[in-house]
């Protein structure tokens, strides 16, 4: 007896020791070591196989002892989130400055959690987010992120971080000097422009520190998403060139881009065609020096097509450019997959169905894999008879510019996820999101990522979920206050251009193009929402964080019934009328400031604070504050077309840059009735221009950094002083 006891125990000793070692299992751990903190001990990960090969998960377990159990460490991260959010009513953010709040003792699991992946492949994230979120990230900010990819189920993440060191090294060995090179690369804010052909030189030139420090950087973020399983993305030759290659190769086929964006033609892009002999060696340079520095997985993003205008507009130049693509690809890593956005195919005009075809069958079998890029709205499958049998991924976008807007159509969302699922084709292989931004509708892409796996319930059973894990409670009024914006806000598609009038470049009427409202339910009813938000007993970064984000809305949707207000007077030539909505609107900046101020996701201060972090002296941190502030506002020169295209909600740029201009836009206003004469809006708007053009290259910080306050008794206050108004 003894003896086999002892074998058992030595047994037991052998499994309990290959689980310590096995790769999943420990990634697993350590990851829930971040989220949970000294609670992790008591969950136990266990790493299992499925019969049907597909992702799967499971969870079970009394009070402090949860066992969780997956075929990978990816699938043991959702595992652990449905648990956290179903079981423990606890989230955890996308973001490292909000905490996770959690019982004490983990609580028991009634029955068992459990569920299979529904397709192979779960993508995040545009080359857009790598400007409008991330430029100024660090190593925690991208560790919480990649921790929220994993518990979220990512499996396929972007991941186009430091690839300027990669250029650089192959510029160099091309004969190009380094202020050659330095006249290439944009700011780091505007670099994602810049790597889709899009624009050169804006912002530049890049410091080497923030070169060598992004490839860094990037070696890290790798690391960490292959060692939960992950897929990464990297980036190849597109065709994007220096234009001071065309000097030392005067016989090869570079082009001069079109003009994109309103900029002008200094900051124009160079492509070399793919049917360029040269092209197919500076593929070979470019991904032989970036597998040396990060490795290779074998898939590579390469989108030439952009909202570019081409050369020819046929089927057999587009066949040939594909399949020339695809073929450097191959010929300098035999493995090759080559991955694509085909927002092109929705957003250019130019693109008919005979084109889309012959483009995407230049390339062989499933060496082609399409991101249906903005399927919310328009599903291209629908539009290319299932992307023609390629492989293809159903995407929510959801979000353009890192605008702070309630919005997405969710039900719908869902519905043709599943209407994908059913008709879409056996190629289909996953879902994602092609966010522009990380942004303040995190319940969009959460409930993406779980319509992606066999978990149950309806959408009212989610956002009850969704509910408590953001008040981490189970509590009537949050629930109800949620169940209200699941059936009236989140109904609309998130669309170019959105945002409160408070952002808006001011106007008597309407809004500026890149400012549109566009809301489809009341106001009071979202007030009211809020209310019951207030009263309920919920705790945390997240209820605060929910408390700031609806009454910010409630106050943004409110600002522009002042402005209305104040036009109604200037048309009456009441100036004394005009003084009280001006005194009104000002008040309302003032109140929706003090309210941003609450919670670090609406914070200017913090976005700056980070960007000038990477500077290395005041001039380069000066260097980067500017270019911190050009993209959120002007976004490029004085007369930019994209301007407050990025325009956000937050403390700071309400107070410093906001409500500045509409206090000038009040003055001038009120001084042209009080003089009898018209107002001059084009008068005004170069004022306005003047205005912006300075803060953009200023460094002051006055207005920047309101003191942080507690959530709900400012958001309580300020919904007694406003609700009467508004309902």
């Amino acid at each position: 007896m003894n003896l086999y006891r002892n074998l058992l125990a030595g047994f037991s000793a052998l499994l309990l020791l290959g689980a310590c070692t096995d790769p999943d299992v420990r990634a697993a751990r350590e990851l829930a070591s971040r989220v949970l903190g000294e609670r992790a001990g008591q969950v136990r990960f266990e790493k299992i196989g499925t019969p049907s090969g597909t992702d799967f998960y499971e969870v079970e377990g009394a009070e402090g002892a949860v066992v969780i159990r997956g075929n990978d460490a990816g699938a043991m991260a959702v595992g652990l989130n449905q648990y956290l959010k179903n079981v423990c009513h606890a989230s955890v953010s996308w973001f490292a400055h909000d905490g996770v709040s959690l019982p004490e003792r983990l609580p028991a699991v009634a029955g068992k959690l459990a569920a299979e992946a529904r397709c192979d492949r779960r993508f995040f994230l545009n080359y857009c987010t790598f400007g409008y979120t991330m430029p100024w990230w660090g190593w925690p900010e991208w560790e919480r992120l990649i921790d929220w990819m994993a518990l979220n189920g990512v499996n396929m993440p972007l991941a186009i971080t430091g690839q300027e060191a990669v250029w650089q090294r192959v510029w160099r060995r091309m004969g190009l000097t380094d202020e050659q090179i330095g006249a290439y690369f944009t700011g780091p804010a505007h670099l994602p422009w810049h790597r889709m052909s899009n624009v050169d030189g804006w912002g530049g030139p890049l410091p080497q520190g923030w070169i060598d420090g992004q490839e860094t950087l990037q070696r890290r973020i790798l690391e960490r998403e292959r060692s939960l399983g992950m897929t990464p993305v990297l980036p190849a030759f597109a065709g994007h060139v220096p234009a001071a290659l065309k000097a030392r190769y005067p016989e090869a086929d570079i082009m001069t881009m079109s003009s994109w964006g309103g900029f002008g033609d200094k900051y124009r892009s160079s492509f070399l065609s793919p049917t360029d002999p040269l092209f197919a060696g500076i593929q070979r340079e470019f991904l032989a020096e970036q597998t040396r520095l990060y490795g290779t997985d074998h898939i590579y993003g390469a989108d030439p097509l952009n909202e570019v205008q081409l050369p020819r507009w046929d089927a057999e130049y587009l066949a040939s450019v594909a399949g020339h693509i695809y073929s450097s690809l191959a010929e300098a890593d035999p493995e090759a997959v080559w991955l694509q956005m085909t927002w092109h195919f929705y957003y250019d005009k130019e693109w008919t169905d005979a084109l889309r075809e012959a483009f995407m069958r230049a390339v062989p079998g499933d060496r082609l894999v399409s991101l249906d890029y903005y399927c919310e709205n328009t599903e291209v499958w629908r539009m290319t008879d299932r992307y023609y049998g390629k492989p293809y991924i159903w995407c929510y976008l959801g979000n353009f510019g890192g605008n702070t807007m309630l919005k997405g159509n969710l039900r719908e969302t869902g519905r043709r996820i599943e209407r994908a699922f059913a008709a879409g084709g056996d190629n289909l292989c996953g879902v994602g999101s092609t966010l522009e931004a990380l942004d303040v509708n995190p319940l969009m892409y959460e409930y993406l990522f779980d319509k992606a796996w066999r978990h149950t319930g309806d959408d009212a059973t989610w956002i009850d979920a969704y509910a408590d894990s953001h008040a981490g409670c189970e509590d009537a009024d949050f629930r109800a206050a949620w169940r209200w914006m699941l059936d009236s806000v989140y109904v609309d598609c998130a669309r170019l251009g959105q945002g409160t009038v408070t952002n808006s470049r001011p106007s008597l009427r309407g809004v500026i193009r890149w400012t549109q409202p566009g809301n489809s339910y009341d106001n009071a009813g979202l007030c009211r929402a809020w209310g019951r938000m207030l009263r309920a007993e919920g705790h945390g970064a997240m209820y605060d964080f929910d408390l700031v984000n609806v009454g910010r809305q409630v106050l943004g949707n409110h600002f522009a019934l002042l402005r209305d207000a104040f036009t109604a007077a200037y048309e009456r030539r009441d100036p004394a009328d005009m003084r009280r909505r001006k005194a009104e609107m000002m008040a309302l900046l003032d109140d929706l400031d003090r309210l941003l101020a609450c919670h670090p996701t609406f914070s200017l201060s913090r976005w700056i604070e980070a960007a000038r972090a990477v500077g290395t002296s005041g001039a380069e941190s000066d260097y980067y504050e500017r270019n911190a502030r050009n993209i959120l506002t002007t976004w490029g020169d004085r007369d930019q077309s994209l301007n407050d295209y990025a325009n956000r909600t937050w403390a700071g740029l309400v107070a410093a840059y906001y409500k500045p201009r509409w206090e000038l836009f009040c003055d001038a206003v009120l001084e042209a009735v009080e003089s009898g004469a018209p107002f001059d809006e084009a008068a005004f708007t170069e004022r306005c221009r003047d205005f912006e053009w300075a803060w953009v290259n200023s460094t002051d910080k006055s207005g920047l950094n309101a003191g942080r306050s507690a959530a709900k008794p400012v958001a309580g206050m300020l919904y007694a002083k406003y609700k009467s108004q508004i309902e």
